[in-house]
């Protein structure tokens, strides 16, 4: 059996007016994330991730945020397409590991909602996703709260 591993990395910004998605759900927050899309920034780690393990370069090569067409969509589209991307090329997800790193809000209550949706969106069973909040310890961008970041790595199998 032939795997392939993945990293993706994403980081937006928070910005007062805009509606914060993370991990496909709306989270109630102050901020939002701001970018072209609704600037999910943990399915845009996890579609880099994908694309990279499956040496279909990144999201924005198939997804242009100069392309009309993306503005304000919901990136779970974005996801739905990756997943078919990396499958027409015959591979399936093995799983992925997740972090996001942000002062606030607190992530951990809205993990399994998070999982749910993801699993959905992908049809992966939702054992195969893990997620993790942590902060930067007050440090950085992060811990500014001037945005937030999301690491991620993934296995895919060849199938």
């Amino acid at each position: 059996m032939k795997i392939r591993t993945g990293f993706g990395y994403d980081v937006h910004k928070l910005v007062p007016g805009r509606d914060l998605w993370l991990g496909g759900i709306q989270i109630e927050h102050t901020k939002g994330l701001l970018g072209h899309s609704d600037a999910d920034v943990l399915i845009h780690a996890i579609c880099d991730a994908l694309l990279g393990a499956a040496n279909m370069r990144d999201i924005g090569y198939h997804f242009p945020d100069t392309a009309g067409e993306y503005k304000n969509i919901d990136s779970k589209i974005l996801l739905k397409d990756t997943m078919q991307l990396i499958r027409k090329e015959g591979y399936e997800l093995g799983n992925i590991d997740a972090t996001v790193a942000a002062e606030w809000p607190k992530l951990n209550p809205h993990i399994p909602a998070m999982k749910k949706t993801l699993a959905e969106v992908m049809e992966v069973p939702e054992e195969d996703i893990s997620i993790k909040a942590t902060t930067t310890e007050k440090l950085g961008f992060t811990g500014r709260e001037e945005g937030m970041a999301a690491y991620v790595t993934v296995l895919l199998q060849k199938v």
